[in-house]
């Protein structure tokens, strides 16, 4: 299920808002391949910054990075969560 959220993603062609994002966030940690680590990584360098104070999206950000293995990125985006 969760490669076919990428391919539907890439067919799409769109801008994800949030909500979309969490979703890819989540589909990408759950494959946890090189290709959901490559397409995770490129949709965080893109996310815009306003949505980095998002919890739901920042919280699934985390994770993601977290089946990564890339903790000290995730510790980033924790530390820059405004309370």
């Amino acid at each position: 299920m969760a490669e076919k959220v990428l391919d539907l993603f890439d067919e799409m062609k769109i801008e994800p808002d949030q909500f979309t994002l969490s979703v890819l966030f989540n589909a990408c940690a759950v494959l946890n391949n090189n290709r959901a680590m490559k397409i995770g990584k490129e949709l965080l360098a893109k996310m815009p910054e306003n949505y980095r104070n998002k919890n739901i999206t920042s919280t699934s950000a985390i994770n993601m990075l977290m089946k990564f293995g890339d903790v000290e990125s995730a510790e980033r985006i924790f530390n820059s969560i405004k309370a």
